[in-house]
């Protein structure tokens, strides 16, 4: 059976944008979906396909959210294939033993203008370093994206696009449940 992936931005964290996993479930049922898990409970959300494309499940998630809860969230949504091509297509392989250390960026359509990503020297920021491949946007930062000069440049271009990010255990975690 093909699953879809919704990725929802800033929930649970820092005690903002209240939406527990039992509320999550609940509204994913709510919705018609079946087949729900939620990793974490920071909005990751893993059904099975309801037969739309997902920037028209993102849609529906985005508004019965903000219908429901009063929030306005972003979402992205990711078939299993999407995910699964986003897994291969890791331009920064070497980052997989050290999993915090690599971040995927899922970004609802390709950027139309990319000039500020492309404007950036990478060797000042070295060793750290990014690629947009598509609709994502990786980021590996070796010591760490909290102290990354490089995640926080790449996190404030405006690229004109929903996004939200994971780091590759979730990512590799949300596959791994998919494939369940």
């Amino acid at each position: 059976m093909s699953r879809q992936i919704a990725l929802l931005r800033g929930i649970n964290v820092g005690g903002h944008n209240s939406f527990p996993k039992a509320r999550q479930l609940e509204l994913a049922g709510k919705l018609g979906f079946q087949d729900v898990s939620v990793l974490l409970q920071t909005g990751n959300l893993v059904f099975a396909d309801p037969g739309t494309p997902p920037e028209e499940t993102a849609r529906v998630l985005h508004e019965a959210i903000g219908t429901e809860l009063g929030l306005t969230v972003p979402v992205v949504v990711r078939t299993r294939d999407e995910l699964a091509a986003a897994v291969a297509a890791n331009p920064f392989p070497q980052a997989v033993p050290e999993p915090k250390s690599l971040h995927v960026t899922f970004l609802s359509a390709v950027p139309a203008d990319t000039s500020r990503l492309d404007a950036l020297d990478e060797a000042a920021f070295a060793p750290d370093r990014f690629r947009l491949i598509g609709r994502e946007l990786y980021l590996w930062c070796p010591g760490g994206v909290g102290r990354s000069k490089l995640a926080d440049t790449v996190s404030r271009a405006p690229l004109g696009v929903t996004a939200t990010a994971r780091n590759w255990n979730t990512v590799t975690k949300l596959l791994a449940l998919a494939d369940a």
